[in-house]
């Protein structure tokens, strides 16, 4: 037998950078022999860290889409790869099973592919273009691990995989030439689309590979079979799901601590996680989904972004008061110096993604109100107010002007946001909590 050819551009290793481990493979039968081959080296594996990106739901099929919206469950492309060694002793790989098993029995591939083919790529010059949704999603993500999405390219006299657990938590891919006559490719790339739970927030699993060879012994053909030494685990913290890419009617909130610029380093740090853990667990309070949430970090603020399809009336007011009782929390026993007091602002307007961040009146509006002089000054003249609210007419008129449960409409003060070094003026309201004048 002549030695398995690695001419394919695909077959170009894995970057150190990606791999997650390096295991030894342990031979686990030799069939047909009926003594121990004390020559059989297996070899090693290595494996590379799982790459997980998010699919938007209108880039779902028709049926997932469907289920997508009734279930309110996530998608994610998750693209894995391996290499192999060359097999010892001029054999050849018969057979390379990889499976992938979940933690969470509820978080299941809903889609395996064999190749590009079947994900949407096309190959010409050995680049991968995209035909479908999916494959532009996966072209993107795959930007920082060169040469995987070539590993999904067909090769010619090679067989396909055939894969197995689709709607399962344990799933993979086969690759077989039981006579020996093919070569089995060294490096392997796969692409699945998972779903999960809306609450989930890591995905985590253990890998485990098996191979087998066709070599001699004594003359005679004899089929090897090993398996990794130990399974493979990983944990990878899910990439934020993003809302739908095309323009929609949104909701936004930006936040600002006051007096941050004071403060000392080691003080300012604490005061960044105080900021993120109270806003995170005010929307929680309001029952938004916080992988649903698009959050911009700012330093000494944040801009966020809400889900499309929310009930504002419910949101809006549970948010508010979400957010008062978590800076309460917050501040409790901390130091007059140490306290954080935020100004804050709502807006809703139609708004869409791009390449440094949102496009819209209202992600620009929300941040003049956010630093216009009437939320400055109440922040600065009620030193006992843990945050103050600016809201424009538009939220004022449609939703808290109906409200029942606090923030009442009357506890609302008519301002008017004006700018004239930016060219803005908005009609708008300013809440300041009861008790804190």
């Amino acid at each position: 037998m002549t030695a398995n050819p690695s001419t394919h551009p695909a077959e170009e290793r894995l970057q150190s950078s990606d791999v997650l481990a390096r295991l030894p493979l342990r031979p686990e039968q030799v069939r047909g022999v009926d003594e121990p081959d004390p020559s059989f080296g297996a070899g090693t594996v290595s494996c590379g860290r799982p790459l997980i990106f998010p699919v938007p739901v209108e880039d779902l099929p028709v049926e997932l889409r469907r289920r997508a919206q009734a279930s309110g469950r996530h998608y994610y492309g998750l693209l894995v790869a391996f290499d192999l060694n060359e097999p010892p002793d001029a054999r050849r790989y018969t057979s390379v099973r990889f499976e992938v098993a979940l933690d969470d029995e509820e978080a299941v591939a809903v889609r395996l592919d064999r190749d590009g083919g079947t994900l949407g790529l096309s190959y010409a010059a050995s680049s991968p273009h995209p035909l479908t949704p999916a494959a532009d999603r996966a072209i993107l993500a795959a930007t920082t691990r060169q040469g995987w999405l070539l590993r999904l390219a067909p090769r010619s006299g090679r067989p396909r995989a055939w894969s197995f657990g689709l709607h399962r938590h344990r799933f993979g891919w086969t690759y077989e030439d039981p006579s020996g006559a093919m070569f089995l490719p060294l490096t392997y790339g796969m692409h699945a689309m998972i779903e999960v739970p809306p609450s989930t927030r890591f995905l985590s699993g253990r890998i485990g590979l098996r191979v087998e060879t066709l070599g001699t012994w004594r003359h005679r053909p004899v089929h090897r079979s090993a398996t990794l030494a130990d399974s493979i685990s990983f944990r990878e913290a899910l990439p934020q799901n993003p809302v739908p890419s095309g323009a929609a009617v949104r909701l936004c909130m930006a936040a600002d601590v006051t007096g941050y610029s004071r403060r000392p380093n080691h003080l300012a740090e604490r005061t960044q996680s105080w900021l993120v853990r109270s806003l995170a667990e005010a929307r929680a309070g309001a029952g938004l989904d916080e992988a649903a949430v698009v959050v911009q970090a700012q330093g000494d603020g944040q801009f966020a972004v809400l889900p499309v399809g929310i009930d504002e009336s419910r949101v809006i007011p549970d948010l508010i008061c979400g957010l008062a009782e978590a800076l309460r929390r917050t501040n409790d026993g901390l130091s007059a110096e140490e306290r954080v007091r935020l100004r804050v602002a709502l807006h809703r307007g139609l708004m869409k993604p791009a390449d440094s961040g949102w496009v819209g009146t209202a992600a620009i509006a929300v941040h003049r109100i956010l630093d216009s002089p009437p939320l400055r000054a109440a922040i600065r003249d009620t030193p006992t107010a843990d945050y103050v609210l600016g809201v424009p007419d538009l939220l004022y008129q449609d939703v808290i002007r109906h409200t029942v449960v606090p923030p009442l409409p009357h506890q609302f003060t008519e301002i008017t946001i004006d700018l004239p070094d930016k060219g803005f003026v908005e009609h708008g309201w300013l809440h300041v909590p009861v008790g804190s004048r």
